[in-house]
């Protein structure tokens, strides 16, 4: 089969060519038929292979190379990369780092999970349950919108816990949040949508993940009160994903003002907004609201996973959205794939019955805030001037700098210090007028070794000028 028999493009669909081409390149380098060092056609012969112009498939070359799939070299044409077809959908909502990190002995940068914790016993001991008790049928194919039993249990604790108002037939499980965001993406664009809002500073990964489905990201900025509603009302798109419990990565909460002007814009254009619950298990009391999702059950798509809670390798995630969007989700799902492990959704139903969820995430809870507390105590005293913004809770902290530090002067020394972390810069999409900042995640760092971190943090700190 040659190369222009595998592309799959498709000139009816409103996805630009230029990304179809470079989607059915990156399937085939995922899916092991185009081998790293594979030498591709030239753009002008691909252009006249598959009868489009040369720019569309330079445009969709460039963008394989900066993501790294694609390799060129002067006077040896374009390359399949050593390391293509190693990501996937969910791996790429963890964008890379601008350039390769050395060997460091702390990691403050988020888009990690504390998997350590992670409560071994208590699952085995469902999952062993419930491979004794399966009966033929749950032995079987299971509905790809997931198995009853779970969606039904999954609804009482998403309605306990979150104050979400849902149906089993209107919750779907999914392989983690990235599934259920690029369902959601498809679904908009069947239905017209060509642009997604996006919070700013916001999620880099959640934004390239959007892109590569073929709408356009607009960011609207975030302040001291979540994201900038009435910046969201000019801006045209009928579609907006944000994080109101507690955006990332500020960590500030969408305030009750703004929660019934955001509703009121969705049913105004006739949109939806995609609630992004990522870690509502981690806060405190003092800190959660109930779900956005709550106010408007016909306007809101509420999205979670068990990545942060449990652990990312359990593939496990779950939207509950309005019944009439429901339907176009399954149809897409129908076609994608037959569904998550029966088993593991089984065995996740009744970590959630026994209450080892709950266990486990009060444990969670309580050493994520004495960490919290620690990285206060030591901003406060090594990095003078700076200050945490939004609540006592979370996964990572966001820490605002004196407007005179350089914000990537500081990385470079924390570097050499043996600190990673990621400045402000990295999240933001277009806010030139922020101030420079650091976000320390502490998902994966103990008391002990903040207490060693972020000392060794403050020296890079004062090398830089604070």
């Amino acid at each position: 089969m040659t190369l222009q028999l595998a592309l799959t493009l498709d000139p009816e669909s409103r996805l630009p060519l230029a990304l179809q081409i470079r989607d059915s390149l990156r399937k085939l380098m995922e899916d092991g038929t185009l081998w790293p060092g594979t030498r591709i056609p030239s753009s002008r012969q691909l252009a006249v292979d598959i009868g489009v112009s040369r720019s569309v498939v330079v445009e969709a070359y460039e963008q394989l190379v900066a993501e790294g799939y694609l390799r060129t070299r002067h006077g040896s044409g374009t390359t399949v990369a050593e390391h293509a077809g190693t990501p996937d959908s969910a791996s790429r909502l963890i964008p890379p780092d601008p350039e390769p990190a050395p060997e460091a002995m702390w990691d403050l940068r988020t888009g990690t999970s504390n998997v350590v914790d992670f409560p071994r016993q208590e699952w085995i001991r469902c999952m062993t349950a419930v491979v004794a008790d399966a009966s033929r049928q749950e032995l079987g194919y299971s509905p790809p919108a997931g198995v009853p039993q779970t969606r039904r249990v999954l609804t009482g604790y998403l309605g306990r816990v979150r104050g979400v108002r849902s149906r089993p037939e209107d919750v779907m499980v999914t392989a983690g949040f990235a599934q259920g965001l690029a369902l959601i993406c498809r679904v908009l664009l069947d239905r017209g949508h060509t642009t997604l809002a996006v919070e700013d500073p916001g999620h880099p990964g959640e934004r390239e993940f959007v892109t590569s489905s073929g709408l356009k990201v607009v960011g609207i900025p975030v302040d001291g009160d979540g994201l900038r509603v009435d910046l969201l009302e000019r801006s045209r798109v009928r579609a907006v994903l944000l994080t109101p419990a507690n955006q990332f990565p500020t960590g500030v909460r969408l305030a009750a003002e703004r929660r019934e002007r955001l509703i009121a814009w969705a049913r105004e254009v006739g949109g939806y907004i995609i609630e992004d619950d990522f870690d509502s298990a981690f806060l405190h009391r003092s800190d959660r609201l109930p779900a956005l999702q709550s106010l408007a059950p016909d306007r809101v798509v509420y999205a979670g996973s068990a990545s942060k809670t449990l652990a990312p390798a359990l593939r496990l995630g779950w939207l509950a959205a309005p019944s009439e969007l429901m339907a176009s989700v399954e149809y897409v799902r129908a076609g994608w794939d037959i569904g998550c492990s029966g088993l593991e959704q089984l065995a996740f139903a009744r970590f959630i019955d026994t209450g080892a969820l709950d266990r486990h995430q009060r444990q969670l809870r309580t050493e994520l805030h004495r960490r919290r507390q620690t990285v206060r105590r030591q901003v406060e005293a090594c990095l003078p001037g700076a200050r945490l913004t939004g609540g006592d809770s979370g996964l990572q902290a966001y820490v605002e700098l004196p407007a005179h530090i350089d914000e990537k002067a500081l990385l470079r020394a924390a570097r050499r210090r043996s600190v990673l972390t990621r400045g402000g810069a990295f999240y933001t999409l277009t806010d030139t007028t922020r101030r420079p900042a650091l976000v320390l995640s502490y998902a994966t760092v103990t008391c002990a070794g903040l207490n060693q971190s972020l000392p060794a943090l403050g020296e890079a700190y004062r090398e830089a000028g604070g």
